[in-house]
């Protein structure tokens, strides 16, 4: 007896993965009229520890509000602005800004809370404009043609789309069976980050601290970032360090009673290690032009400037402009000037913002002599020239524009 054929089930545009870039792409897809149905690896009550992305800019926030004005204002309500930036070096302050309490009725410039967070809202959001999302659905195979592309999950089911939008991480699968490359450098040294629990009337006020050279790590980089009833600690390790020397509860007894109060000992939430990596894809859409990557399942950035998250959130919200735009084409020639449209801008983008970080690690690392001379003499000469605390405060960011970018302001 013969078995039939599984029916291929059909759909306009699929989005697999779920994390913040996946969520906000179908809501984008959803919020210009398009079906969506999104496939997501981890069972819907998986969640992913620690702060991970912390920082939303404001033109995410413009971003996400369009698409779901509610989204936008719980980010903002649940996240925190800081009231100051300060800069130190080997324990001596050499920049600080403060901030005034935002007018009521403006818009909020920027919000920081941890991305399980942003993850929740983002779920809520997808929830109330009926993002079909099939959870536990990891892909383990792909077919892409001219006209349509083709993915199996572990279950054995098939969904067959015009259109996929891959934003399933640095580790894309989608990327992998489309046969997409990626090009760039990985960093020698490695960063240790902690989250640490912080509420109640002794709380530290939620400034953002970057330290050069803290007394108290043997002269390695410290940054502190706050988050609701919370903060983050990054420390920058040399590339002769050992992972074990910093990350296990032994190590962080050692180092981190001389960073904070001892007391944080007792409020560690999640710890992890991670190396700065700058890569982007050789393209952000296969050969047949039926599959577009977004946010890192295209490229990978180091933390600096809170590239990463917010240029996903760009990447989906172009994509699903161009997949709309596609879908609704009327010649083939049409739908194919919007994806490669898609393709060259979010790509280019990708450039900048790698060239970008790029420039940040260099001043972060400063394994040349002369700019550690440099950051040394620009600490000694703040107090009296506040331009060079200003330097010291920006550099670790990279540039915020560059001379080749010609996207809108603010875009990244």
């Amino acid at each position: 007896m013969t078995t039939p054929a599984r029916k291929k089930e059909q759909y306009p545009v699929l989005v697999v993965g779920a994390g913040p870039v996946g969520l906000a792409t179908a809501l984008a897809l959803r919020s210009f009229g398009a079906p969506v149905t999104l496939l997501e690896a981890r069972e819907a009550d998986a969640t992913r520890p620690g702060s991970r992305a912390l920082y939303v800019h404001g033109e995410s926030l413009r971003l996400l509000g369009l698409a779901d004005p509610r989204l936008a204002a719980d980010l903002s309500e649940h996240g925190i602005l800081w009231t100051a930036r300060r800069t130190l070096f080997r324990g001596r302050e050499v920049y600080a800004k403060q901030y005034p309490r935002p007018r009521a009725g403006r818009p909020v410039p920027y919000t920081s809370l941890r991305q399980v967070d942003t993850e929740g809202f983002l779920r809520a959001a997808c929830a109330r404009a009926g993002v079909d999302i099939r959870w536990g659905s990891p892909v383990v195979r792909l077919d892409a043609a001219d006209d349509e592309v083709t993915v199996e999950v572990e279950s054995g089911r098939s969904f067959t789309a015009r259109y996929l939008i891959g934003a399933d991480g640095p580790r894309s699968t989608i990327r992998r069976l489309a046969g997409v490359g990626m090009r760039g450098e990985r960093s020698e040294g490695f960063h240790v980050t902690v989250d640490i629990a912080d509420t109640g009337p002794d709380a530290l006020p939620p400034e953002r601290t970057f330290h050069y050279e803290h007394p108290g790590t043997d002269g390695r980089h410290l940054m502190h970032v706050p988050f609701p009833n919370g903060f983050q600690l990054d420390l920058q390790c040399r590339g002769s360090d050992r992972a074990e020397d910093f990350d296990s509860p032994e190590a962080l007894a050692r180092w981190l009673p001389k960073v904070v109060d001892g007391r944080y000992l007792e409020s560690v939430l999640w710890t992890a290690t991670y190396r700065f990596q700058r890569v982007v894809a050789d393209s952000f859409v296969d050969p047949h032009g039926r599959i577009l990557l977004v946010g890192e399942a295209a490229h990978l950035f180091p933390p600096l400037g809170a590239r990463g998250m917010n240029s996903g959130f760009a990447d989906g919200d172009e994509a699903a402009r161009a997949v709309v735009l596609a879908l609704a084409a009327r010649s083939a020639g049409q739908a194919d000037e919007a994806v490669r449209r898609f393709a060259t801008t979010r790509r280019a983008a990708a450039l900048r913002n790698s060239q970008a970080a790029g420039t940040a690690l260099v001043h972060l690392q400063a394994t040349r002599p002369i700019l550690r001379t440099r950051q040394r003499t620009a600490a000694a000469l703040a107090p009296w020239i506040p331009s060079c605390g200003t330097w010291l405060e920006r550099a670790v960011y990279g540039p915020r524009r560059l001379a080749t970018d010609t996207a809108p302001v603010g875009r990244y």
